[in-house]
């Protein structure tokens, strides 16, 4: 169906957006159509957050004109857009901790009874029939910061889906999200468009959008650069369109001298908390060289980012096995203990693990080591600004300045601060859980390059990754991690993504579709 003959719901016309320093949008026009997916692409920087941001109201101040069913509107805010049918699922997740699944879904639009009471009954109810329609295990009442980011995630497209919306803005949906729960949430995509519902979809991951897409449109450095059926467009031609150069510039791991062994695990569990008889991780025993990337892959609760958790102190001495750090036997019972002994911890969830997102990019970058920025017991400014400079140069971070807060940047840019962070602890080991989630393109082949010059001056770095290609390109050896365990290591010449596949799927799970071959 071509776009002459659907509905434009929602338009933008000549929209720019400005913050200080920085011009995030500019002069930018979109059409948003009914019973359509349209996927917006750009790398991150291209103004996509911020576009969406304005369509949903959660942005009042800019320049240029929305039109919804042809009519200029301007929202008041967030619940305005909410009230005129347009819900948003933003990429940073936009839970309270503290409170229940429920609670969050229904968070200002809570059920009342009769004498005008919350109907926490009926709001148990829907949250549960919302999460059935995701195939979703997630209990009503469980507290949101219990869940792992996957299951936020999944609260979050439930919240959206409760508001019965007649657009749906994803940003960034599936970052966090099993591919069990991708299928299903692509299902329900289907189901929506067939119901006349605008999916506004953005996302990094290129090959979802042969599954889902009816359009594309490209934005780079703010600006509208392209947009057409997805039909037309090849790979190749979206990521020329989204960085500006061609595929040929794209990463291509350096070859670096393995050196000495740096780290070594030998034998590390650690049970669960709350299963009797049941572990976390079990019987683990690895190592890497300095020199080396080390990759980690398996599927969502296999329990990689438990492992780095465990080796970095996060739960004290709950663990048994031993860690050797240049041959020598130590103890890890908190994190400060493990910077110490020269770990960086590059967290899967930068916004609650990596950053303070209201601190500027200087004071981020110190966090993690203060004490090189002290002087006569005091703080010098001058330094962390010296320090965060390098680093800005270095990592090519995109901001206005070093006072920036942290929470203005885009979310690649916020995940290079916190590497820069962990630099600035001059580490012998890295640890990257998940260092390109939610990153574009552009900013992932510089994540890459980083990670090969970083082994190349001879750190250990352990790599946890759910992408396939990128474990691959940038791993000079594979672990697969099921249900807790090693299940497999792969040199490079071995290692294909039916074989780390194979390995990942836990053995009930394989046993199973054995017996139904």
């Amino acid at each position: 169906m071509s776009n002459a003959v659907l509905k434009s719901v929602l338009a933008a016309r000549s929209v720019s957006k400005r913050f200080p320093g920085v011009l995030a949008l500019q002069n930018v026009d979109l059409d948003i159509y009914a019973g359509q997916v349209n996927a917006i692409l750009g790398e991150n920087g291209a103004g996509k957050s911020t576009l969406m941001k304005i369509l949903s109201g959660v942005y009042t101040e800019y320049e240029g004109t929305l039109l919804l069913d042809g009519e200029p509107v301007r929202f008041t805010g967030p619940r305005h857009a909410q009230d005129l049918g347009i819900a948003i699922i933003h990429q940073e997740l936009n839970l309270i901790p503290h409170l229940t699944v429920a609670e969050n879904i229904f968070l200002g639009r809570e059920p009342l009874t009769r004498l005008g009471f919350i109907d926490y009954r009926k709001m148990a109810d829907d949250t549960r029939a919302l999460l059935q329609k995701l195939n979703s295990d997630i209990h009503s009442h469980s507290a949101v910061e219990n869940l792992r980011v996957g299951q936020q995630q999944i609260v979050e497209i439930a919240k959206s889906l409760s508001l019965n919306a007649r657009i749906i803005i994803m940003d960034e949906p599936t970052s966090a999200i099993s591919e069990h729960e991708v299928d299903i949430l692509f299902g329900l995509i289907k189901s929506l468009k067939a119901d006349g519902v605008a999916i506004v979809y953005i996302t990094h991951k290129l090959d979802e959008l042969d599954k889902i897409a009816d359009a594309i449109t490209i934005f780079r450095d703010g600006q509208y650069i392209t947009s057409g059926p997805s039909s037309e467009f090849t790979q190749e031609d979206i990521i020329r369109s989204m960085v500006g150069r061609d595929m040929d510039d794209f990463f291509v791991k350096d070859i670096v001298s393995i050196g000495a062994e740096v780290l070594q695990i030998e034998n590390l569990s650690l049970k669960h908390p709350a299963r009797e008889n049941d572990y976390l991780l079990k019987d683990i025993s690895f190592h890497v060289k300095k020199g080396e990337v080390l990759g980690i892959f398996g599927l969502m609760g296999a329990g990689r980012t438990e492992l780095f958790d465990c080796i970095f102190g996060v739960y004290g001495n709950a663990h048994t096995g031993s860690i050797y750090i240049d041959g020598s036997k130590i103890s890890i019972e908190n994190p400060q203990q493990a910077i110490d002994a020269g770990i960086g911890y590059v967290h899967e969830d930068r916004k609650s693990a990596g950053l303070i997102i209201e601190m500027s990019v200087a004071e981020n970058i110190s966090l993690a080591d203060i004490q090189q920025i002290e002087k006569c017991g005091f703080l010098s400014c001058q330094a962390e600004q010296n320090l965060a400079q390098d680093y800005i140069q270095q990592l090519k971070i995109k901001t206005p300045g070093t006072t920036q807060a942290v929470e203005k940047l885009s979310g690649g840019n916020q995940q290079k601060v916190v590497i820069a962070k962990w630099l600035a602890t001059h580490p012998r080991i890295l640890f990257l859980d998940e260092p390109t989630r939610g990153v574009d393109v552009g900013a992932k082949n510089e994540i890459y390059k980083l990670i090969s010059e970083l082994a190349g001056k001879g750190l250990g770095i352990i790599m946890v990754s759910s992408e396939l290609p990128e474990v691959l390109a940038i791993s000079d050896r594979i672990l697969v991690m099921s249900e807790g365990q090693l299940n497999g290591e792969f040199t490079p010449s071995q290692a294909t993504e039916e074989n780390l596949l194979c390995a990942a799927i836990p053995k009930s799970i394989e046993t199973q579709k054995q017996e139904i071959a």
